[in-house]
């Protein structure tokens, strides 16, 4: 984007972004004003007397002011959904346009002729002036609308526009999407998972299976769309382009407009331009629950309860050895927060289940980026502490799954099909890293359901702060090298029987590549 390589190897996030503030501000006086000052310094800005701005950069004036058009010849696009604090009564519906357009509402009711007087929507425009990346001079327009004091186990009907373009008018009715609300209680649902999808036909493929799941929410764990191919949280990738994203969110909302999509950030989600901590553009186009320990430095980083189920997002970037730019970034209150809510939701007698994903992998033995020691640091401990029930991660570009582990071994062989129970035996980690971009490697066979090769051993490494460090390990169960995402049954159970987790590799193929179940005593 516009550090020199040598220079940007030596700096942080933070470093770069200030870095890139100052050379495009001495740009634009140079070419004499072309663009505001506010607007190459500050990222990105939310126009509106009642709106919030989306990032807490420094800032001191919008992005050039961009003329309106006819609101009926623009349609909005992009819809994604995300979940508040408590899915059973809040959330947001997100959505794109393509220009500035006035006044975007959204419309809500118990029936799709039936939509409800318009409520203002927040207006996010996140500016990329040219010569950030490959992308020239572009201006998105997000907009969320956050829906609380909703009823839990509800179906909604809801439809987005603005100015010119109503979505309650006859001919708009198509444009109406829905969205259901988690239940009061524990009742059985399912929900999908992977990571590094990007935008290409492999990751619409595997979103239309998605929908033949009928998941009641689906976990990107991280390295969503792509827009920076580096990944390295550097500004040197010339390949950034901020136009990804509006193909991405296209490519997604076939799902995201009906299930609430929620991303964990992985490395290539930093995106240096936009502020100092590299999320500056995450914020403008997520509305995620706010309920972490720090929304300045880490908004990715948040947690919500489906049903008997306890979901944690974390932000692995805060304690990558690989991948350093963010290195440190929550000063260790990220860690302190997420033993908090570990302990939280297992003293909690709704909670059955303790699902955590995020991107780097804790176990993985893929050729690429194997394990990273700072996840085994400092979080494996209270993964095992704690009894967390499955740990879903991305970043490498395969699906792998291990046996369950405790203190960094084979607790207990779980051969496809097996039954693991964490408050004895230990963890189970997912590799889903296949959602749709290019795929890596293994160092041993391929060994999936119908098509086994154990494996005694299989050489890999370990990302540590002293760098690579070879380790050869005996708990890689399963290995499918295409491909895939994560499909979760949760059953719960009444007092005292044994609630389920039925967890499933599915390819994109539709076949099943591996199966196994965790199992624990419900409350």
């Amino acid at each position: 984007m516009g550090v020199p390589e040598k220079l940007a190897a030596r700096m942080s996030m933070a470093e770069q972004h200030e870095y890139l503030r100052a050379r495009f501000s001495r740009r634009t006086m140079i070419r004499g004003g072309a663009v505001t000052l506010g607007a190459v310094t500050g990222g990105a800005f939310v126009p509106g007397a009642t709106a919030q701005a989306a990032v807490p950069a420094q800032r001191t004036a919008p992005a050039p002011a961009a003329a309106t058009v006819d609101g009926s010849h623009v349609a909005p696009f992009g819809r994604h959904l995300a979940w508040g604090n408590d899915p059973r009564t809040e959330i947001t519906v997100s959505w794109q346009v393509p220009v500035a357009v006035k006044k975007p509402f959204i419309r809500i009711g118990a029936h799709p002729w039936d939509l409800s007087r318009r409520i203002e929507a927040e207006v996010r425009t996140l500016y990329t002036p040219a010569g950030v990346g490959a992308s020239g001079d572009h201006t998105q327009y997000y907009l969320h609308a956050k829906l609380t004091h909703l009823r839990p186990g509800r179906t909604y009907y809801y439809g987005v526009g603005h100015q010119g373009f109503d979505p309650a008018a006859p001919h708009l009715l198509g444009t109406v999407g829905t969205f259901t609300t988690a239940p009061a209680h524990k009742a059985p649902f399912t929900f999908t998972a992977f990571g590094d999808e990007g935008v290409g036909y492999h990751g619409l493929a595997n979103n239309s299976l998605l929908l033949g799941q009928n998941p009641a929410f689906h976990l990107h764990a991280g390295d969503i769309a792509y827009a920076d191919p580096s990944g390295a949280g550097k500004t040197t990738d010339t390949g950034f382009d901020a136009r990804t994203w509006d193909s991405f969110l296209a490519q997604t909302e076939s799902v995201a407009k009906q299930v609430p999509w929620m991303p964990a950030y992985g490395n290539h989600d930093m995106e240096a331009w936009y502020s100092a901590n590299g999320y500056g553009g995450e914020e403008a186009r997520w509305n995620l629950p706010d309920n972490g320990p720090d929304k300045k430095h880490l908004p990715g980083v948040y947690s919500f309860v489906y049903g008997n189920t306890a979901v944690i997002s974390l932000d692995a970037n805060d304690i990558s050895f690989e991948i350093p730019a963010n290195l440190g970034i929550s000063g260790g209150t990220q860690t302190k927060w997420l033993e908090g809510q570990l302990k939280k939701f297992r003293a909690s007698k709704d909670v059955d289940f303790v699902v955590v994903f995020f991107h780097h992998c804790a176990y993985c033995t893929s050729t690429a980026h194997a394990s990273e020691g700072g996840v085994r640091q400092e979080w494996v401990p209270l993964f095992e502490k704690y009894t967390v029930d499955l740990v879903i991660n991305g970043h490498n570009h395969q699906y792998e799954r291990t046996d369950v582990i405790k203190a960094g071994k084979v607790a207990k062989k779980l051969p496809i099909g097996g039954t693991a129970y964490p408050e004895t035996d230990g963890v189970v980690y997912v590799t889903a890293g296949a959602a749709g971009r290019s795929l890596y490697a293994f160092s041993a066979p391929d060994s999936y359901e119908g098509h086994e090769h154990e494996a005694e051993s299989v050489a890999s490494f370990v990302n540590t702060k002293d760098g690579k460090v070879n380790e050869t390990v005996a708990w890689s169960r399963v290995r499918y090298l295409n491909y895939s995402f994560l499909r979760v049954d949760v059953a719960p159970a009444p007092k005292g029987r044994h609630a389920t987790l039925k967890v499933s590799g599915i390819a994109e193929t539709g076949d099943r590549i591996d199966h196994f179940t965790v199992s624990r005593r419900a409350k």
